[in-house]
């Protein structure tokens, strides 16, 4: 039921513009020279639906356009009565139905679809039959209607006189095509990549270049390609990718846009953007109609009201297919030099220079009512602001103050020139000692900065600015180390003396010992009980003689020894380990609250005193003097909050520590710094860096050769692994302060 209704309601629309479109052209005409007698219908195959309209006499020449919403074909005679039947109802394929109308000697004919659908037009006779195609069309395509006599007239002396290219800001391509004169017909269908525009009534110009390569414009037109035949002529244009195409004809031009598909977001609009065109889409193919009766056909597709300056006249040609009837009006407005101005749902028309001269006489008459109005004193007290900094804002004349009372009104010739929010006759001034704004100047002016102010005078907004410095250790160690000798000494039958040890000086002694013990009687090179003062005053060799490996662990957690003395050997063995482990954190937290786009620091630390000693050159004079180094924990920070609740900070945050050694009696230093710019939603915490320092040593001492015999290998060797580990965070959380908390 709403459907229906709309469609009647549409339908109601439609008939009763037409009456009034047709009432106003009537006016150029006196009599219907001309007579509709009647409006038969033919289906045809496949659904398609053939429409005759019979004249009463040769020498018809309608205008035939089309609505996409509701969808329709309609064609107007000039100078022509009615006398064909009101409404037929057709329900066959697309067509619905046919309605007939006549108002002030001019009659249209309309067709009414379920959907978009093409067409053709011909004379046969003084019949004009329209086809009407049962199938979805992409775009509307309408083949005006002429005389067959008055259409080989002119097609032998209407000619394409250039065919040219250019490429569109947003990347369209453009084909135009100019003719020896207005009034040619093209017809544009889609044929897979390809675009055919057939010029039935016109021939190529001697000169016209065939074929235009323009692959190098980066547009979705790839080649244009220009065939003649005999009295007529068609273009082909090769395209690539998905786009969106648009004819439009006006004058002795045809004009065929070819822009590529738009698939991203529609970004917001700026000032300077091109016109974004949503009307519903229309195609109309006139030839020498006024344009005022243009204008009201658009009125009627659009349910606007449009008036039209009694200074618009004239005529246009154009052809429009499937174009936003918002696009068409600027289209014919631009190709006559008019100007159009929108107050709600009325569309005023007239002259571009008319419209530009009663702007200018109202802006005109804006100021000379301005400079009559009386000025009155305003003063605007600041609560939060600086008033000085208020009135650089309003104005840029120089500014004057008096610090024990009102600053002096500003005068001469720079109160008349206009500057900032003040009018001609406007000034403003300042009182430091009170914060106030002095204001003269009209009522509408003096409103308007009491508002400006209002909406600048607030308190600033604070942040609270958190920072927290981490640093985290994780330290591992592991050493084993051994400690293993053996010593002794043998004779063999033949007397000879054999001794080992750790170390020459430890078989030295110990042959000196079996020496000894051999001039002594003693038939053991090596007793097991050494008197304290061995025949010869030879002792037993040291341990540390005594040691053939000696790689032990310096400062063990523990240790383990092991010896065995025998008749003719000692054998020491001690194994020893160690085994740490660690981890730290050092947790700094530096607070401050400061007001948007104010520098806050904080600083935390001490000052070294270190001795730095100076010679004279001259006299060897020594002086000595302490100087200081600073170590700080320091949060340097500009905030700025956005207007939606965020904040951009400026930030350096610093943390020095004294290092565990230093060079000629001056300290050694341990910097931490970070120096970043960050927008960070309020109350967010973020990690603005971190540096993470991972250290891993192993190492082994060993004894060649010995140290790598599997297993037994272990007992001349030192095996160490180390594993260290420091990491920096810093993290900042910005709050902004609610007024309930300033």
């Amino acid at each position: 039921m709403p459907n229906g209704c709309a469609q009647k309601k549409a339908g109601s629309h439609l008939l009763k513009a037409t009456m009034i479109l047709l009432g106003a052209l009537a006016a150029s005409s006196t009599w219907a020279t001309n007579r509709l007698e009647s409006v038969r219908f033919d289906p045809l195959p496949g659904g398609d639906v053939q429409v005759v309209m019979q004249m009463a006499e040769d020498g018809a020449d309608p205008q035939i356009f089309t609505t996409d919403d509701p969808p329709r074909i309609a064609v107007d005679f000039a100078d022509t009565t009615n006398g064909a039947e009101r409404s037929i109802s057709l329900n066959t394929g697309s067509t619905k139905g046919i309605t007939t109308v006549e108002a002030a000697g001019r009659t249209r004919v309309v067709v009414d679809l379920y959907r978009r659908s093409s067409y053709s037009a011909e004379f046969k006779g003084k019949d004009l039959v329209l086809k009407v195609s049962n199938g979805l069309a992409g775009s509307v395509q309408s083949n005006a209607p002429q005389d067959p006599l008055k259409a080989a007239a002119t097609a032998q002396s209407r000619e394409l006189v250039r065919v040219d290219f250019r490429r569109g800001a947003a990347g369209e391509g453009r084909v135009m095509l100019q003719f020896s004169e207005p009034g040619a017909s093209a017809d544009l269908r889609a044929e897979g990549n390809k675009l055919i525009i057939d010029l039935p009534n016109a021939a190529v110009a001697k000169g016209v270049q065939e074929r235009l390569d323009v692959i190098d414009f980066a547009t979705p037109v790839q080649a244009i390609e220009v065939r003649s035949r005999a009295g007529s002529a068609s273009l082909t244009v090769m395209t690539a990718g998905d786009y969106d195409q648009l004819a439009y004809q006006a004058g002795n031009e045809y004009v065929l846009e070819v822009a590529p598909k738009q698939v991203v977001e529609e970004p917001l609009r700026r000032a300077n953007d091109p016109p974004v065109y949503s009307g519903n889409r229309v195609t109309f193919n006139f030839q020498d109609i006024p344009v005022r009766s243009v204008l009201q056909l658009i009125a009627d597709v659009s349910e606007l009201n449009i008036v039209v300056a009694d200074s618009v006249q004239g005529n246009v040609t154009l052809r429009l297919v499937n174009v936003p009837w918002d696009q068409a009006l600027d289209i014919i407005l631009q190709a006559k030099g008019l100007d159009k101005r929108r107050n709600g749902t009325v569309i005023w028309i007239a002259p571009t220079a008319e419209i530009a001269e009663r702007e200018q006489a109202l802006e005109d008459a804006r100021i000379a009512l301005e400079d009559r109005a009386e000025l009155v004193n305003e003063f605007i007290p600041i609560n939060y602001g600086k008033a000085k900094d208020i009135a650089e804002l309003l104005t840029s004349d120089a500014l004057q103050s008096q610090s024990g009372g009102a600053g002096a009104a500003a005068g001469g010739d720079g109160a008349q020139q206009r500057s900032g929010f003040l009018s001609q006759r406007g000034s403003v001034t300042f009182d430091e000692r009170t914060n106030t704004l002095l204001l003269s100047d009209t009522p509408k002016i003096v409103a308007q900065i009491r508002d400006l102010v209002a909406l600048l005078d607030r308190p600033v907004q604070q942040v609270l600015i958190e920072s927290r410095i981490v640093v985290a250790t994780d330290d591992f160690a592991k050493e084993l180390g051994v400690r293993f000798g053996l010593s002794g000494a043998e004779e063999d039958s033949d007397r000879n003396l054999v001794s080992i040890g750790g170390t020459l000086d430890a078989t030295d002694r110990m042959s000196n010992l079996g020496l000894a013990n051999r001039l002594a009687g003693q038939s053991s090179a090596l007793p097991v009980g050494i008197p304290a003062q061995p025949p010869g005053g030879i002792a037993v060799p040291a341990l540390g003689d005594r040691l053939a490996v000696n790689l032990p662990v310096l400062d063990p957690a523990g240790s383990f020894g092991f010896t065995v003395l025998g008749a003719d050997y000692l054998l020491d063995l001690e194994l020893s380990a160690l085994q740490t482990e660690g981890r730290g954190e050092i947790i700094s937290s530096p607070r401050v609250i400061t007001a948007s786009q104010r520098e806050a620091i904080i600083r935390q630390g001490n000052e070294l005193p270190y001795t730095v000693t100076t010679i004279d050159a001259q006299t060897g004079a020594v002086t000595q003097n302490v100087q200081f180094k600073v170590v700080v924990l320091e949060l340097k920070v500009t905030p700025t909050i956005s207007p939606d609740q965020r904040i951009f900070m400026n930030l350096e945050v610093k943390q020095d520590s004294v290092a565990e050694f230093a060079v000629q009696g001056q300290p050694a230093i341990n910097t931490r710094n970070i120096n970043t710019a960050v927008l960070v939603d309020n109350g967010q915490t973020v990690v603005l860096g971190g540096i993470l320092e991972r250290e891993r040593r192993e190492d082994e001492r060993k004894v060649p050769l010995l140290g790598d015999i599997p297993a037994l290998g272990r007992l001349f060797k030192n095996k160490s692994r180390t594993d260290q580990k420091d990491e920096l965070l810093i993290f900042v959380t910005p709050k902004i302060l609610q007024e309930s908390l300033r």
